[in-house]
């Protein structure tokens, strides 16, 4: 950490030449990184970095300016650079550089139960093994298993020109099982890849055994699966995993940079109805021990659950600092970086449809004819249409209120506005799946949630013709 006084002549430098507000952005991170492969170790490594980030807002610009390098030169000649960059044409700002004597933490709401640090290499290794077994032990067609698991610890400090100042640390782990099974020249592929913020408790919540375990039989279930159907079908999309959906084709055009551009299907609609009134969805990196959980964002702004839509009608957007200064609202908490190298912008954390009502057999029971994406892979998405094309990994036929054969090669295409409006049924089962989100070149931790919903009727991409 640094001394206050440091800090306070960083900022003043940084805001020299003008500017509306000024920050720095301290970062160390320490981590830890194992990869099995055909029963192989093939990486089982260590790694640390550290930085420093300076920023200047001027109106509707930034300057960024950053630095590995952390002794006093180097941050002061970081912040003569963004203070150079964002240099105002005319007029002199005036700012009140008065900082607490001592930072404040931020109230701790995600608490660590086993740190990575009492882990040892060897239970460590011990953990990837016991999945790899598990998943070559589901079937002689299993014929490749990849494990990975890693952790990290995130400390970062933060403070800023508005007399502000925070530090926190974020402990990190996950673990990725891919499995690949073959028969006759057919090849499928199934995973898990939990994770959490916080400790090695996320063994206690998944064991590698059903890690394993549940990723061949994916894959050894997909083996089974005929062609997919063609054509327009009842969808039920299952709890969990089919958060992505929401996040990708919804999601993003709910942050506020992509309302400010004009690139998003919801500018504008703040109180319309955008969703059937079946569906809830929120942001919320309060929840305890999920992946894209914090206490504070990237700006020291402190976490919170971000209503989006209520009952249908859209009543909310994810902001930073920036967004919220420029529109005089209140920030959200979703100012979020990849590190101290890149720039804060709006982001999700756990974004997710809120639970009804309805039982996973009421939804299956009901349906006559459709499909049951129990498992989404990648997709595209266009943010400023909100159409999209996602994979199903995981899929079977739904026939007269029974999931009968699987089917392989299918994939959703719709549009995400429209999906959301036909929404006829939201079960109670909500779940989380833990993934990274790329947006501008940065990468962050998310969990994606929903539970099991079955929407009116989409259009299914496949290989067969139905009647």
């Amino acid at each position: 950490m640094l001394e206050m006084s440091l800090v306070q002549k960083i900022l003043k430098t940084s805001l020299r030449n003008g500017g509306d507000f000024a920050e720095v952005f301290l970062e160390s991170r320490e981590g830890y990184s194992l990869r099995l492969e055909e029963e192989k170790v093939e990486e089982n490594t260590t790694g640390k970095e550290s930085g420093a980030g300076i920023r200047v807002i001027r109106g509707e610009s930034m300057a960024y300016a950053f630095t590995n390098d952390l002794n006093e030169k180097s941050l002061l000649r970081a912040a003569e650079v963004a203070s150079a960059a964002a240099r105002a044409k005319t007029g002199t700002v005036t700012i009140d550089l008065s900082l607490p004597g001592e930072w404040r933490q931020t109230e701790k709401i995600h608490f660590v139960k086993i740190s990575p640090w009492e882990v040892d290499r060897e239970k460590k290794l011990e953990i990837a093994r016991r999945a790899d077994e598990a998943a070559r032990g589901s079937g002689n067609e299993v014929v490749q298993v990849i494990v990975q698991l890693g952790d990290s610890l995130q400390k970062v400090f933060i403070a800023n020109s508005h007399g502000e100042a925070w530090d926190d640390e974020r402990f990190r782990v996950r673990i990725y099982v891919q499995v690949v099974a073959a028969r006759d020249g057919v090849i499928q592929t199934g995973y898990e890849a939990p994770g959490n913020l916080g400790g090695y408790e996320l063994f206690e919540t998944y064991s590698p055994e059903e890690l394993g375990e549940k990723a061949a039989r994916q894959a050894l279930t997909m083996l089974e699966a005929r062609p997919a159907p063609t054509g327009p079908f009842t969808v039920i999309i299952a709890s969990g995993t089919g958060g992505v959906l929401f996040h990708e084709a919804c999601g993003h055009g709910l942050e506020a940079d992509a309302i400010y551009k004009n690139a998003s299907v919801f500018t504008g609609k703040i109180g319309e109805k955008v969703a059937s009134e079946f569906v809830s969805a929120y942001d919320d990196p309060t929840i305890p021990k999920l992946w894209g959980s914090y206490h504070m964002d990237d700006e020291g702004t402190s976490a919170q659950r971000t209503p989006l839509i209520e009952e249908g009608i859209l009543c909310g957007y994810l902001n930073d600092l920036k967004r919220s200064m420029r529109d005089k609202v209140k920030a959200t908490g979703n100012g979020r970086r990849q590190s101290y190298r890149h720039l804060p912008i709006p982001r999700m954390s756990n974004t997710h449809i809120a639970p009804g009502k309805a039982s996973f057999e009421e939804i299956i029971s009901d349906t006559h004819r459709g499909i049951y994406a129990k498992k989404l892979g990648g997709g595209e998405v266009n943010p400023v249409t909100g159409d999209f094309i996602f994979a199903i990994t995981e899929g079977y036929l739904v026939k007269n209120g029974r999931i009968e054969d699987p089917v392989r090669g299918a994939t959703l295409i719709g549009n995400g506005p429209r999906v959301l409006e036909n929404i006829d049924m939201v079960g109670s089962d909500l779940d989380f799946d833990s993934g990274m989100c790329g947006k501008d070149g940065q990468s962050v931790p998310v969990s994606t949630g929903q539970p099991t919903l079955r929407v009116r009727e989409m259009v299914v991409g496949g290989t067969e013709e139905v009647s």
